[in-house]
């Protein structure tokens, strides 16, 4: 058997399994709260970020948690898609075509029959490269639905990707699949180590990347509007891997579609920086993060 094997683990997210049940288990049980844009859309999908966990861990268990949660007791997903990115408009689709990929908790098996009329129908390649965009979230995956298969890719920073994400809805409808679907990116790298610094240094600069920059990519994807993200992300510099979430908002556009339901706007279930880490003093460089969640929200 082909296993791509993990690069982070016990650097970027524990490498004990028991560990990671740990950690996920306070968003498992907190069940308190409501979504207020809860529909049954017949479509399930979720952006989470991919920096360490000590960084931003508790965003990206929100968006995963959110996914299991919003499953009945009955149902089970078949194959959960992890899109990442860093890629730059203009290149292919690369997604991983071993068997499966290595986890803290053994083996996750890779949808091949998925990916392979996925990535005929793109012209994807092969990605060979190590990149953190959808290993860091695998080991939360593979934990909540431990009976699911895989399918890794990542998503160009363009308008292609949007589209690639009506493919994929496509694809999961053509084979029966009852899929789900996460996004990864992180949101405004600011300060030195970034050498973007608009606005300065403290406070004033974390409000800015706060309550402007990235409030106005997260308020372009609530509303559904891919080419205004695309945009926001390319002159503002507020998205790392911008073509991951177009790729989820075109999956749930088509989705929608595909099942003849009403169009659904995401949630933004928590926004945080990783200047929160620091116990109230602010980095001269950190970075936002969102959990924004689609489609049959739990409760």
């Amino acid at each position: 058997m082909n296993i791509r094997e993990s690069i982070l683990s016990g650097s970027w997210y524990p490498r004990d399994p028991a560990k990671i049940e740990e950690f996920l288990l306070p968003f498992r049980k907190n069940k308190a709260g409501t979504y207020k844009n809860a529909q049954k859309s017949s479509c399930r999908a979720a952006i989470a970020p991919h920096a360490g966990w000590f960084y931003s861990g508790r965003i990206a268990a929100r968006s995963v948690t959110g996914l299991a949660q919003g499953l009945q007791s009955k149902e089970k997903a078949q194959t959960v898609v992890i899109i990442g990115g860093h890629l730059p408009a203009g290149m292919p689709v690369l997604m991983a075509d071993e068997d499966a990929v290595r986890t803290p908790f053994g083996t996750m098996t890779i949808d091949s029959e998925l990916m392979e009329l996925f990535a005929g129908k793109l012209d994807a390649r092969s990605d060979k490269y190590q990149d953190n965009t959808v290993e860091v979230l695998v080991p939360m995956v593979h934990c909540l639905f431990p009976g699911a298969k895989l399918l890794w890719a990542r998503f160009p920073g363009d308008m292609t990707s949007f589209e690639a994400g009506k493919t994929l809805a496509e694809a999961g409808m053509a084979l029966g699949r009852e899929l789900i679907v996460l996004g990864s990116t992180d949101l405004t790298h600011y300060g030195a180590n970034y050498a973007y610094s608009p606005k300065g240094r403290g406070k004033a600069a974390l409000d800015w990347v706060r309550n402007t920059n990235d409030a106005a990519f997260i308020n372009a994807v609530l509303n559904n509007d891919p080419a205004l993200a695309l945009r926001r992300a390319d002159e503002d510099r507020s998205a790392c891997s911008v073509g991951a979430v177009l790729g989820v908002m075109g999956y749930v556009e088509k989705c929608c579609e595909i099942n003849k339901v009403p169009a659904v706007k995401g949630e933004l279930l928590e926004y945080a920086t990783s200047a929160e880490v620091n116990d109230g003093e602010i980095p001269d460089s950190f970075v936002g993060y969102a959990s924004i969640l689609w489609g049959d929200n739990p409760l």
